[in-house]
């Protein structure tokens, strides 16, 4: 069971947070949920800036985790961002460059 003791002794690694705008902070919360995963112990988290396209975050995702087992997660976040950039239909930054990594990279 996850509790705050057990993240406190095992933190979380990566915490992958893949839905609209979870590292779009305010006052309360800087980089949003993405912020408060590195405060409550997670070494690092990918969120998103802004609304992000299914079809852009499925290939994204599917390209990430692919690489995680090969490279560290910043370049790993760097080549799914290329695949997405070399993608006809998804080269725009509005589908690529919303995903960003905080923490420990």
């Amino acid at each position: 069971m996850l509790s705050g003791e057990n993240i406190k002794k095992n933190p979380i690694n990566l915490l992958t947070l893949s839905a609209c705008q979870t590292a779009e902070g305010d006052d309360r919360a800087l980089l949003g949920f993405s912020g408060i995963a590195i405060k409550t112990n997670a070494l690092s988290a990918i969120g998103t800036l802004w609304s992000v396209d299914d079809t852009a975050t499925a290939k994204f995702m599917d390209v990430f985790y692919g690489n995680l087992s090969k490279l560290p997660k910043a370049e790993a976040l760097r080549e799914a961002q290329l695949a997405l950039l070399r993608d006809g239909s998804l080269k725009h930054p509005h589908y690529w460059s919303p995903f960003i990594l905080v923490g420990n990279w």
